[in-house]
């Protein structure tokens, strides 16, 4: 299957030979395939680890050849494709392809050019679990995701709580695949390789960074009304036993779902834009109604509340509850007016956040992703023509190219061999002195973004050595919880710059900054994007060399018909079906509950664009521009279960909040002082026979295996059972929380990156700029032997570099106070750090 040699796609040439097996190995690899590499994918003789329908999707675009490691001719068939390839991808337990005759620290001593990638379940060097077996589930399980299920789960007193949405293999596929294509822009600079190992375990933890961050007296004003229930329910020894109706009374208005006319519920997201929440009262005809009773927009929210003159502001999260109370009363009224389509083009026509809960079927099938390409048609040889999930980012000038995926096709191991031996690879002259350098070094980067998924997308970049500035207004358009709290993640290692670009020299600074950038990023629709000036035609003029990255809601390859709309994280969830299969139904639909589920996951796949773009301009000298959404990213956050085809059955994954796992041997059970998850398949059922206490169970039918299995794990601990059946080669975890795992696993700060700690690991900075000790997850998901990952400085106050990086412009300081008085540039928000 070898590519159209007009191809213009970024990883044209590039050969992968994929040993991964379940998602996150072949995954990578679909990703690669989809940019234009060349895959090889290897089976055992009995076929995938994993039998499903998603296999499909997960090796479109690739060859696939049957190979047996354990045989002598295997293993030497395995070498040779490898003596051929570029990157090497296995997704096994640490050490079991060295066991197999593939070393890869041997095969790199013999190609110094050769990248090689592992997926192990836990770190390599977590001496406890890194023997584990560790599928998806266990993964979270023990990673805190199913007793960390938000707030709403807590207020019901629903713990832990079932998600089948693969989060473990979704960050780690996306931070694997930008960092075999980091490293491959390095070897084009050097001509040297690397070994890489991404623990899925630590590419979780990644993902849900904006969940585990801690800090220290958090000022009042930021807890939520949940937040705040939470706590009274403690102090008063309350129950949590809130019911679905009465949790949504303590959402903030603009933050919910509302029944529409057509009884289906809309979500509604606007609650910390200077502008969204006013446009959406504007719309619905409440604003001028509510200013009478007494709403107000308060000039300066970055001000202590104590120096405002009321007790709320439009436009900050969140609102005091008699407020959030009586604005919600008045939207439930309207919406019940118009149907949730006739409310999807207001919202989007409007310029604020809103769409309808669709199921994922819906979306699967939905005009909007159809026409983009967000969904593609592949002519399947075992199911026939299928809908997939369409590329998760790509290239302007290729991206049309990746909307007609091949199908995978079964080949002969010659074949195979014979389709990279007709690939020539050229290397440059290798350059030991940057032996060392991390894959970024000398990288400048200019970022636009705001919120999440842009600004974390250039914030993961700054651990490979890139120089970033973020540039924001130096009047904020975002309440703090939006800029200074994700700030606290995404801003580490910046250096930060306000200046208002509407004004002219405030333009000047920044098509200055732009002109010094290597790569600038801005999630901006198309319209936002050529208002800003900021489109190919302008990029040419100001920097011809500067790659541009653009991040938003709904765009695919092609325009549609939401393609400007904006939209956020939670939008994209109600769109595509994540909230409705968390709340299982129209009438409980619910945000799936870790901030920046999507947002993070988008925020990787913009750094994998910009590696791709970086290679491409090394190995050609085009300058590409690069495009992802988060609507392009919720494919792979169900890819278990994103697709259709003539024959599949019904869509009944688990949803819902009353659903605890997959099936009897697959699910959580309550052990006497915890919970312990099990993840077992039908055919591992004999392993039980090795587990004392549970023995019994290979002779119970099925519908019983319930009743049998509970009252026996009620007889030991959590951890005793898991060592038990990890001993007998179950996958099974106890269902920690991310508060005791980060208790457990930080250290003070001494300027490492937690890459030697195992699969856990967080700093606690005392001495934080902010003020408040600060205790965050390390940047160690991304493990490589050769290339180097800094350390992150902890986030400087916004504006904190201003003058700074005016003065590297050649501005005075005479002439940057003027710039300062006159409002064209700002050096703070706020009096405060963190504003209380």
């Amino acid at each position: 299957m070898s590519l159209n040699p007009r191809s213009n796609l970024p990883l044209k040439g590039v050969k992968v030979i994929d040993f991964g097996q379940y998602m996150a190995g072949p995954a990578v690899a679909m990703i690669l395939a989809d940019l234009g590499a060349t895959v090889v994918h290897v089976d055992p003789p009995q076929g995938p680890l994993w039998q499903t329908p998603a296999n499909a999707t997960l090796n479109r675009n690739k060859l696939s050849v049957s190979l047996d490691l354990k045989s002598e001719e295997g293993k030497q068939q395995a070498l040779a494709l490898i003596e051929e390839a570029d990157i090497v991808i296995e997704s096994f337990r640490p050490g079991v392809m060295t066991r197999l005759g593939v070393d890869f620290p041997a095969l790199r001593d013999e190609r110094p050019e050769l990248i090689t990638l592992s997926m192990p379940g836990f770190a390599s060097n977590d001496e406890l679990r890194r023997d584990w077996r560790a599928f998806e589930s266990v993964i979270a399980a023990n990673s805190g995701v199913f007793t960390d299920m938000g707030l709403n789960r807590v207020l019901m007193g629903i713990n832990p709580s079932f998600s089948p949405l693969p989060l473990a293999s979704a960050y780690g596929m996306m931070l694997a695949a930008s960092s075999v294509v980091l490293a491959l822009q390095a070897r084009e600079r050097t001509g040297l390789g690397d070994e890489i190992e991404v623990p899925l375990a630590c590419a979780l933890m990644e993902g849900l960074s904006y969940n585990s961050i801690k800090i220290e007296n958090l000022p009042e004003r930021y807890k939520t009304q949940r937040e705040k229930e939470i706590e009274r329910r403690r102090i008063e020894g309350l129950p949590m036993n809130l019911s679905y109706d009465e949790l949504q009374e303590l959402l903030d208005p603009f933050y919910r779902s509302y029944k529409c006319k057509d009884g289906r519920m809309f979500y509604v997201v606007c609650p910390s834009h200077k502008a969204h929440a006013k446009r959406c009262l504007k719309t619905l005809g409440l604003y001028d109604e509510l200013v009478e009773e007494g709403l107000v927009e308060e000039p300066d929210t970055y001000l202590p509340t104590s120096e405002w003159q009321s007790d709320m502001s439009l436009g900050v999260y969140p609102l005091p509850k008699h407020w959030a109370d009586h604005i919600a009363a008045r939207m439930k009224e309207v919406f019940l007016t118009r149907t949730s389509k006739e409310w999807e083009k207001i919202f989007g026509r409007g310029k604020f956040p809103g769409a309808p809960q669709r199921w994922l079927q819906e979306w699967i099938h939905d005009d909007h992703a159809e026409t983009t390409g967000l969904m593609v048609e592949v002519e399947d040889d075992e199911f026939g023509l299928m809908t997939q999930p369409g590329p998760v980012v790509w290239l302007q000038d290729s991206g049309q190219e990746m909307l007609a995926p091949r199908p995978r096709r079964w080949v002969s191991f010659q074949e195979a061999l014979d389709a990279f031996s007709a690939i020539e690879t050229k290397l440059p002259r290798v350059r030991a002195k940057n032996a060392r350098d991390g894959w970024l070094e000398g990288v400048r980067i200019l970022d636009l973004c705001n919120v999440i998924a842009g600004p974390h997308s250039v914030g993961y970049l700054a651990r490979f050595g890139a120089e970033i500035i973020k540039l924001d207004p130096a009047q904020p358009f975002y309440d703090c919880w939006n800029t200074v709290i994700f700030g606290l993640s995404h801003m580490r290692s910046k250096r930060s710059v306000l200046t208002d670009i509407s004004q002219p020299r405030g333009r000047e600074i920044f098509e200055a900054l732009v002109r010094r950038s290597d790569v600038v990023v801005w999630n901006a629709t198309d319209k936002q994007v050529e208002r800003m000036g900021l489109s190919e035609e302008e990029m040419k003029r100001l920097n011809p060399r500067a790659i541009f990255c653009q991040l938003d809601c709904f765009s695919g390859v092609k325009p549609g018909p939401r393609t400007n709309y904006l939209g956020y994280d939670d939008l994209v969830q109600a769109t595509t079906g994540i909230m409705l299969r968390f709340g299982g139904s129209m009438e409980s639909p619910e945000e799936h509950a870790h901030v920046g589920t999507i947002d993070v996951m988008c925020g990787f796949g913009a750094s994998l664009g910009i590696a791709a773009a970086l290679y491409q301009n090394l190995k050609t000298g085009e300058v590409g521009r690069v495009k992802t959404s988060l609507s392009a990213l919720s494919g792979l956050a169900q890819v278990p279960f994103c697709y259709d085809y003539e024959r599949r059955g019904l869509f009944d994954e688990p949803a819902g909040r009353e659903v605890n796992g997959y099936n009897e041997l697959s699910r959580f059970y309550s052990a006497s002082d915890g919970v312990v998850l099990i993840s077992a398949y039908e055919n591992e059922l004999s392993k039980f026979v090795e587990v004392e206490g549970l023995e019994g169970v290979v002779e119970i039918p099925p519908e019983e295996r319930a009743a049998y299995l509970a009252p026996r794990f009620l007889t030991a601990r959590a951890s005793d059972w898991v060592e038990r059946l990890q001993a007998a080669d179950i996958a099974a975890a106890v269902c920690e929380n991310l508060e005791t795992l980060r208790a457990y696993n930080a250290w003070p700060s001494d300027g490492s990156t937690g890459i030697d700690r195992g699969s856990y690991s967080f700093t606690v900075y005392a001495d934080h700029p902010s003020g408040h000790v600060i205790t965050q997850l390390d940047p160690y998901a991304i493990r490589p032997r050769r290339g180097r990952i800094y350390p992150l400085a902890p986030s400087e106050k916004y504006g904190a570099s201003t003058r700074q990086v005016l003065e590297e412009l050649g501005h005075s300081g005479e002439a940057i106070d003027r710039l300062v008085e006159e409002g064209v540039v700002a050096e703070s928000w706020s009096r405060e750090y963190l504003p209380t």
